[in-house]
């Protein structure tokens, strides 16, 4: 089953997302390699694509995992999670009807 992990950035995180960047894009290469990504990307703090300093706030990964615990472990263990990028994680099903 699909699971959406939405998380949200401390303020001024942009530092500690640099940092824990090539770790964190392995995992997410993991996945892909797997088959399991449907997408993943983050919420830039402003309406662009390229928010320069101002940095991030959040994130959103749209997995395949077996269960809801496996993904809440595998979100639980995200790099951006030890380095405390994110001040809060949310994980719950995500049933995709588009696109087809």
């Amino acid at each position: 089953m699909l699971y959406a992990i939405l998380s949200e950035d401390v303020n001024d995180s942009l530092e500690k997302r640099k940092s824990a960047r090539p770790t964190h894009l392995k995992r997410l290469d993991g996945l892909q390699n797997e088959g399991r990504l449907v997408l993943a990307g983050p919420h830039p703090a402003i309406d662009s694509n390229t928010p320069g300093e101002v940095g991030f706030s959040g994130s959103l990964v749209i997995a395949e995992f077996t269960d809801l615990q496996e993904a809440k472990n595998w979100a639980d263990n995200d790099p951006y999670v030890t380095a405390g990028v994110y001040k809060h994680v949310v994980v719950k099903p995500f049933k995709q009807i588009y696109p087809k």
